[in-house]
């Protein structure tokens, strides 16, 4: 094995695989997809079954490991680590305003329509048929990587040995409005815990609210912040460690200075990196696409949240926090989103998606299949999470409510065990 980078506990290699832009025409233009190979340093020799991860998001690219740590500790006892990223994030052909500006708003949403799961999916396959062909592999999805693995399952099965989800098991039939008038609900209860366990929290948020309407208040990316931007922070409180980062920024937003009350450089600068839309675009632009099988999205959460009027805030009242949400306002107040606003709306308008899962191939599934569903999620709903469970043959599910949605990031290692042992017929405790 090349090694390209040696860290604590594991040695890396990198892949990259020059894959069609559209399957369906494999001739015309192609993108460039990055995979990092881990594998623990004692047994580089050793022909092991290889495991791949599906980063959530979508648009993020896959972890970047600083050591043999968590659930990849975990996997290297047994496998060889596969980091994807996915088509349009990280190393694989990246997707900014920048790379698609010489595109019309037309050509942009026609070439934004090939990053959805189905054709991660299809790349996945792809590179399977060079790094192992005469072999299956496991994969494991977090989040939105395990809309990927769904989709995996209904595409694709004959490549897999096993599959893990980790936070990650979607409606298979619900369209994206069903999606977010459960999300909201989620999204209220968040806040309430959130402001119930940080006392003083509403009162700053509210003067913060206060100021930035009374004082016009620029972030450190040049974006004008907004109340309504402000609220997007509730993104975060859904995470392990996440409500405490946003008290924390909260705390530190206003100051005083002679000349009176003013907001925080510090607190400029660090909000932008706690929101991640001028970062990575694909996931405002294409995220209501994640639920659309032959149907428009029609910024399906902007019309849900019509039916809950306290998350719009007015001053004198309650501030409330929005979460995984995203709004057409967006692509006219963040400066990385504003040239994709055109493109957007045509995708937000687009009806004919193509079905990402096959409910008969997945009620006859021979795939052994092992979920983590974490009943306080905020992101995604864990009725839905059950339903499709009951629709998914070969799957078994850990139901535990002691890890918010990114608990695989938390303790990883638990998790990952967890569900090894799921698929080995081992009785959980």
């Amino acid at each position: 094995m090349k090694i390209d980078l040696t860290l604590s506990g594991l040695v890396a290699q990198k892949h990259t695989f020059t894959l069609p832009l559209d399957y369906n025409k494999p001739d015309g233009d192609s993108i460039n997809v990055f995979v990092r190979e881990l594998v623990a340093p004692n047994k580089q020799d050793q022909d092991l079954p290889y495991l791949v991860y599906f980063q959530g998001g979508p648009g993020f690219g896959a972890v970047r490991p600083m050591a043999n740590g968590g659930w990849i500790k975990r996997a290297l006892q047994e496998y060889r680590v596969l980091l994807l990223d996915q088509r349009g994030t990280g190393l694989s052909t990246p997707i900014s305003s920048v790379s698609l500006a010489h595109l019309t708003p037309s050509e942009q949403a026609n070439y934004l329509t090939h990053f959805r799961a189905d054709n991660i999916v299809r790349d996945a396959e792809a590179i399977r048929a060079q790094l192992s062909p005469f072999n299956t592999w496991s994969i494991i999805g977090q989040s939105f990587g395990g809309f990927c693995v769904l989709r995996y399952l209904t595409a694709a099965p004959e490549g897999l040995t096993q599959a893990f989800v980790t936070g990650g098991l979607p409606s298979l039939t619900r369209p994206a409005t069903e999606v977010y008038q459960a999300t909201y609900k989620r999204v209220l209860a968040k806040n309430n815990d959130f402001f119930n366990r940080f006392s003083d929290a509403q009162d700053l948020v509210t003067a913060l609210a206060t100021h930035i309407i009374e004082h016009d208040t620029y972030l450190a990316t040049g974006e004008k912040l907004t109340v309504e931007m402000l609220q997007l922070l509730g993104v975060n409180i859904g995470m392990e460690e996440g409500p405490e980062a946003v008290y924390y920024l909260l705390e530190q937003a206003l100051m005083s200075t002679p000349s009176g009350t003013q907001v925080n450089p510090l607190f400029l600068a660090q909000f932008c990196q706690f929101l991640d839309f001028n970062t990575n675009p694909i996931f405002a632009v294409l995220h209501e696409s994640i639920y659309c099988q032959q149907q428009a999205s029609n910024w399906a959460a902007h019309t849900v949240r019509a039916d809950y009027d306290e998350f719009n805030y007015q001053p004198g009242q309650p501030f409330l926090f929005t979460g995984e949400m995203i709004y057409p306002w967006m692509f006219e107040q963040f400066n990385n989103l504003k040239p994709l606003q055109a493109a957007a709306q045509q995708l937000a308008g687009k009806q004919d998606w193509s079905d990402l899962y096959d409910l008969d191939v997945l009620k006859n599934n021979q795939v052994p299949v092992a979920a983590a569903i974490y009943s306080e999620d905020m992101y995604v709903e864990m009725q839905y999470s059950l339903e499709t469970a009951a629709r998914v043959n070969n799957l078994k599910y850990w139901l535990t409510s002691e890890f918010e949605h990114n608990g695989i990031r938390m303790d990883g290692d638990k998790v990952l065990s967890k569900l090894i042992d799921l698929n080995n017929g081992v009785t959980l405790r």
